[in-house]
């Protein structure tokens, strides 16, 4: 059974593998896919009814130690039961249509290779988060699952809108990654080396000697709603799955309409026993299920495109799957998912053949075409909208038009604060912020030095650095050079702060900067070959479509961005774990600046490779042209 578990692990990866190392050959791609895809179907299902013939049980499986200290301990651990068994058979199967819808739907598109490279990342990311059998595994498979994303919105990188909207997407997807990554900590600090998913019911067993304090639970069952919500699109995060239908129908089935919506159900089956011990926190995830029902089926009644129609819809039905949570029907829920992943993926997989169905028929008749409505239920009573008064169904329709206004909530309460902080910093001389970093943190060492306090509260102003380098970056428009430093400097700051934390801890920090310092350097390599005869300054917000003419630069450059944001590609990945490790040991409060650091530099670095790779190549010289 281990074996076969492995083996579905790996196939989607060695099917990335196999169509990177390539040509550009459609054939060959689509032999590829078609026979990874088949394999792993066979490998999931032979696991599947090995696992049933053992009697269902809840089964976990450590591969090895990836790295292990005194106080520390990094495994990688797989966990399968019921609801990871119902994830991954219906991962196969609707990946598996979509494998070869796409060998056809795409013929002869250019980014073919591309998409089917993005496609078995995602599918690999998605395997690796329903096998978790912890949450710093599950952290591994979502990082991998968000960057699959944003390529994907982002698939038709000529057209602008659907570049922004990747960087929406993937923005909202780092913010939920704070509750996770301190949801990831807590769990180590509360549950020591009991935060596997099969252990939680048992800390549980007993109500009245819970393993943690009321607050506590509290809080680390909030840190999970917030990421719960963010991945599925739940209220106030509703607005960003519409507009991730960007990218090819094919993504838009297994990606937002079938699979990665459903991603924050799946946080929430697995983390049950934590956020189901207060009435409070069930409370909160049916509330949040309904406020998505209400917004998401108003705003679904004027969308103007098929896909956003169903984008809606399938957020409704997420909607009712948190509510049948907080209820605690969880059977009910992953039968739910079953019917409304398959009816989604169906439901966009068609649109297209609809679409042009309709075309032709109305190209076809010499009349007035409408199409009428043919429901068995004509005879019910007038809709409860059509009973309004005339003043609250406009209000109503321009709420739905609006989308009730959650981007513009989100944006004003949580990026527009940052960015004014960050420009306020950028708009300072340099030297003069020199002067006063250094300046600060030099009276406060010699305070600290000739009073005799720790030397660790040294890591207090370090920290606050850190995150003003991180907002520095977030704001800059201008410099990629300026960004790429900045968010380099905050995660050396970081090192530097968990060393004057714990300075037995030089090791891990070091494990953490070989991931930072190579990923930084390349990063300013391929920049000053890229920019070499561009004048950034001068058009800030053009795409430069460096994709197009320098794709082995742009490619490396890729590499550079997902190395410094910490990817499960690079040591900094496991050494952003061991800094958070090292701040519950030590120092509790560092968590938060920490995280908010690393969720920034992840979000700036999207940005300044979205702007340089993406675009349309013709659009760029000809501005250039005009401002010569």
């Amino acid at each position: 059974m281990n074996g076969l578990l492995l083996t579905s692990l790996a196939l989607p990866l060695l099917g990335l593998l196999l169509i990177f190392l390539t040509d550009n050959n459609e054939k060959k791609i689509a032999r590829i896919s078609f026979w990874c895809s088949h394999a792993m179907g066979v490998s999931i299902i032979a696991l599947l009814i090995l696992w049933a013939m053992a009697g269902f049980p809840k089964h976990e499986y450590e591969w090895f130690t990836l790295y292990e200290t005194d106080d520390y301990r990094f495994p990688i651990l797989f966990y399968l039961d019921r609801v990871g068994a119902v994830y991954l058979f219906c991962v196969w199967a609707i990946f598996s249509i979509i494998v070869k819808y796409c060998r056809v739907y795409l013929h002869r598109e250019a980014g073919y290779k591309r998409f089917f490279l993005t496609i078995f990342g995602f599918v690999f990311g998605l395997n690796i988060v329903i096998l978790s059998g912890s949450i710093d595994i599950l952290f591994a498979g979502w990082e991998i699952v968000g960057i699959a994303s944003f390529l994907l919105i982002a698939f038709y990188r000529h057209r602008v809108q659907p570049v922004r909207n990747a960087l929406r997407a993937y923005t909202v997807y780092r913010f939920c990654d704070i509750g996770l990554l301190l949801g990831a900590w807590m769990s180590h600090l509360l549950f020591h080396e009991s935060q596997h998913f099969s252990q939680l019911a048992d800390l549980f067993n007993n109500p009245a000697m819970p393993p943690a304090g009321s607050g506590s639970l509290w809080l680390v069952s909030t840190l999970i709603l917030i990421a719960a919500s963010g991945k599925s699109a739940q209220f106030p995060f509703c607005f960003w799955l519409p507009r991730a239908m960007e990218g090819p129908t094919p993504s838009s089935a297994i990606f937002y309409g079938a699979l990665s919506v459903h991603l924050g159900v799946f946080l929430l089956l697995r983390t049950t026993p934590i956020w189901t011990y207060h009435f409070y926190t069930c409370l909160s995830v049916f509330n949040i299920g309904l406020l998505t029902v209400i917004v998401a089926s108003i705003s679904e009644k004027t969308q103007s495109s098929i896909k956003g129609q169903i984008a809606y819809a399938s957020i409704t039905q997420v909607g009712f799957m948190f509510m049948e949570l907080a209820l605690g029907l969880e059977t009910l829920v992953l039968v739910h998912f079953l019917g409304n992943a398959f009816l989604r993926c169906y439901q966009l997989l068609v649109s297209p053949s609809i679409v042009a169905h309709l075309l032709r028929v109305e190209g076809s008749t010499d009349t007035d075409f409408y199409i009428k409505n043919h429901s068995k239920f004509q005879f019910l009573p007038a809709s409860l909208r059509n009973t309004l008064p005339e003043v609250l169904q406009n209000t109503l329709y321009v709420f739905s038009l609006q989308e009730g206004n959650l981007e513009l909530l989100v944006r004003s309460v949580l990026w527009s604060p940052l960015k004014r902080i960050g420009a306020t910093i950028n708009a300072m001389n340099v030297w003069l912020k020199f002067l006063y970093s250094t300046g600060g943190f030099s009276a406060l060492a010699l305070i600290i030095v000739t009073s005799g306090i720790s030397t660790q509260y040294l890591s207090i102003p370090i920290s606050l650095l850190m995150v003003l380098t991180s907002l520095s970056a977030f704001s800059q428009k201008y410099s990629p050079f300026a960004v790429w430093n900045a968010i380099a400097l905050s995660s050396i700051l970081a090192g530097v702060a968990v060393w004057f934390l714990n300075p037995d801890a030089w090791f891990d920090v070091l494990i953490f900067a070989s991931g930072i310092i190579p990923a930084w350097i390349l990063g300013i390599v391929v920049l000053a070959k890229l920019l070499k005869n561009d004048n950034f300054a001068a058009t800030p917000f053009v795409y430069r479509a460096l994709a197009e003419t320098q794709p082995k630069l742009s490619f490396l450059l890729f590499l550079s961005f997902l190395g410094l944001v910490g990817f499960p590609i690079s040591p900094a990945f496991l050494g952003e774990d061991l800094l958070l490790s090292h701040a519950s040991n030590h120092a509790p409060w560092f968590a938060l600046p920490i995280t908010i650091a690393f969720v920034i530099n992840g979000i700036a670095a999207a940005r300044v490779f979205q702007r340089l790779c993406m675009g349309r190549p013709t659009e760029l010289n000809e501005l250039t042209a005009d401002l010569r």
